[in-house]
């Protein structure tokens, strides 16, 4: 009888699944927080008045406006803007807020948004090589009227050659780099050219101070428009000779022929427009004459020119 072979039998024991972690209570509490913003957000739209959702949603648009000057949020804690209910006012009543004072505030925003601009250039002017490079001739300041940019000569590096009106490569490639800034705003600019006190001694005999400033200061405004600045965005270009010195002590300077950029505010804009679009008052450009005169006029009858003997 031969011998027979041992038979093994494996029996595999099964067990349950494996442990699948915490994975899931990440998710739910997603899930969780985002519901809970949801309800929040539910409330808020049922409790806060029309005024209230507009300054939320005005935050949410110009965070860096609303947060500037005291409080962080929409609602009045103490900071500017002032918007929010006062504390007599029970919820749900709407609060006026009158039109001055919306102006101001109107006025501080496009202020603010100004000062953020200069601050950009500043910075940009430090990190761009071609723009540190002529530093000393870049000058920035706040005016009445906006944000002004100079641009003036120096004794060795003019901006355009003596008595002419076509820009330096290095002057086009300066204002090539500043029309990036300037087209990030909303506001239109204003140029203008200025120079010395020396009297323009060209060959042509009615070309003088003013038609060079006024041929630089286009020239400057081409250069913007090549470099982004959209064309409609330029209100006003003017040339002033040297009616407006940048140094009073010596006319002749370099520094007194330059180009100006004023990025306008709204204030100045809307002034601009205003008087362009009024028409003249002839009561006020006709000179007003005596009393008698004015009666002696109104006796004058018309005369047929038949009846005159000449």
């Amino acid at each position: 009888m031969e011998d027979q072979r041992p038979i093994i039998v494996k029996r595999v024991k099964k067990g349950g699944a494996g442990h699948h972690g915490g994975a899931w209570k990440v998710a739910f509490a997603d899930f969780a927080t985002a519901m809970m913003a949801f309800f929040l957000v539910l409330w808020l739209m049922s409790t806060t008045t029309p005024e209230q959702r507009l300054a939320i949603e005005g935050y949410f648009k110009d965070p860096v406006g609303f947060s500037s000057g005291g409080a962080a949020t929409p609602i009045d804690l103490g900071g500017t803007p002032e918007v929010g209910i006062a504390e007599n006012n029970p919820i749900g009543e709407t609060m006026e807020v009158p039109p001055e004072r919306i102006a101001e505030l109107a006025e501080e925003l496009d202020r603010q948004q100004l000062e953020s601009l200069l601050h950009e250039l500043q910075e940009r002017i430090e990190e761009s090589p071609r723009l540190r490079e002529f530093k000393d001739q870049l000058k920035l300041d706040i005016t009445d009227e906006g944000l002004r940019i100079q641009i003036v000569d120096k004794s060795q590096r003019p901006m355009f050659d003596i008595g002419k009106s076509r820009l330096k490569v290095y002057s086009e490639e300066i204002l090539f780099e500043l029309a990036g800034p300037i087209s990030s705003v909303p506001n239109k600019i204003s140029v203008s050219g200025h120079t010395d006190a020396v009297p323009y001694s060209g060959r042509e005999l009615a070309y003088s101070n003013w038609e060079l400033s006024a041929d630089r200061a286009n020239a400057a405004r081409r250069a913007l428009v090549l470099g982004g600045l959209a064309p409609e965005r330029v209100a006003r270009v003017v040339g002033l000779s040297s009616s407006v010195l940048f140094d009073q002590t010596d006319p002749a300077s370099p520094v007194n022929r330059r180009i100006s950029i004023i990025v306008l505010n709204k204030r100045t804009e809307l002034e601009m427009q205003a008087a362009e679009a009024q028409p003249a008052d002839p009561k006020k450009v006709s000179p007003k004459l005596p009393p008698k005169v004015d009666k002696a006029i109104e006796r004058i009858e018309p005369v047929n020119p038949r009846e005159l003997r000449w």
